[in-house]
């Protein structure tokens, strides 16, 4: 007689999975990272918004992956949301970023490379946002996978926050030796 393992249950499709607490990612700034965040953040059983105050960046598939989307930081519920900034030279960077910092999202992230200051730094302090908070600013986001194509950016990202929200470090299980 052979026991069943709830874990490879859910991997078959033959139970379904825990019902977390309802997952928001917040995806700022409509581009082809945030088009790949909305659509397999949805996959992963999050509830997809997109924040891109100018609407006529938003494209059809942008609009295909997420649950809602919002011009207006200040439309944003930040009640246990994640937020991903996927564009760090926009001009209107710090005033779009301020109110989700103040509000204090479960994670917040901005995609920049991790071998000089990133822009969201000055960008908060003309918003006279505190140093503590600019501190809760994660960059670089993701995993350590080598990302360089919008799609693996994305991935790294999702499976960081998931690594995040489930109280793991991420990578193998086997510490990643070979």
């Amino acid at each position: 007689m052979t026991t069943s393992d709830p874990a490879c249950d859910v991997a078959h499709g033959a139970a379904p999975a825990a019902d977390p607490a309802e997952r928001v990612l917040v995806a700022v700034y409509a581009n082809a990272v945030s088009s790949y965040l909305l659509h397999w953040g949805r996959e992963l059983g999050f509830r997809t918004v997109l924040l891109e105050p100018d609407p006529a960046r938003v494209t059809r598939g942008h609009r295909a992956g997420a649950d809602a989307v919002l011009h207006r930081p200040e439309g944003v519920s930040l009640a246990d949301a994640d937020v991903v900034v996927t564009d760090h030279h926009r001009d209107d960077l710090g005033g779009v970023l301020a109110p989700l910092v103040r509000a204090r999202p479960r994670w917040i992230g901005i995609m920049g490379s991790p071998r000089h200051e990133g822009p969201h730094r000055a960008a908060l302090r003309e918003q006279a946002v505190d140093e503590d908070l600019i501190a809760t600013v994660r960059r670089p986001i993701g995993l350590d996978i080598g990302s360089k194509a919008p799609a693996e950016i994305a991935l790294s990202t999702l499976a960081g926050l998931l690594a995040d929200r489930n109280g793991r470090r991420g990578g193998f299980h086997d510490g990643g030796s070979r």
